[in-house]
């Protein structure tokens, strides 16, 4: 399994489809996730610290997991079908549930919990953005999501002509 971060979330243009950028921790491939509206706001909230006036869905679903005992161990982005990312959370290491991937990276951000996902995943979904990188051989975030900016920007539907799937990966 490979460790994904959140980058950010951004609207596309010019279809104005919301967008996350997840990236492999210890990589350079860009995991983009077409999202829903609701849940890129649900996971702006968390990613800048935005308490809102009154729970949404994913602060409800972070609040009943240690109410009712459990701990959530792990969110796998776990697979991709008809061009929609599914989810699975893992509870206590051993109970699975399925999820839709923009849910699960919601409630990733509440919790604290690692995202992973499969080497085939990244290598059937990834996207490398070329760039400069530091002495170090890393891009500074700041810089990778002004990359992914810049390649969203210019983006268009042949670019991912020759994938298996077709249309962009929702979730």
């Amino acid at each position: 399994m490979r460790s994904l971060e959140v980058l950010g979330v951004r609207v596309e243009m010019p279809t104005n489809k919301p967008i996350v950028l997840l990236k492999e921790t210890d990589g350079s491939r860009f995991l983009p996730i077409w999202v829903g509206a609701a849940e890129a706001t649900a996971i702006a909230y968390a990613q800048q610290g935005v308490e809102p006036p009154r729970p949404l869905t994913h602060d409800l679903i972070a609040s009943l997991i240690p109410a009712l005992g459990h701990r959530l161990t792990e969110i796998r982005i776990s697979s991709l079908q008809d061009s929609y990312f599914r989810a699975t959370l893992v509870f206590d290491g051993t109970i699975e549930v399925d999820s839709r991937a923009s849910d699960a990276i919601a409630i990733a951000l509440r919790t604290g919990t690692g995202l992973v996902t499969t080497e085939a995943i990244l290598d059937e979904a990834g996207v490398t953005i070329s760039g400069e990188t530091g002495e170090d051989g890393e891009v500074a975030a700041e810089d990778e999501v002004e990359r992914f900016r810049e390649f969203l920007d210019h983006v268009t539907p042949e670019d991912f002509e020759g994938r298996q799937d077709e249309g962009p990966h929702e979730a």
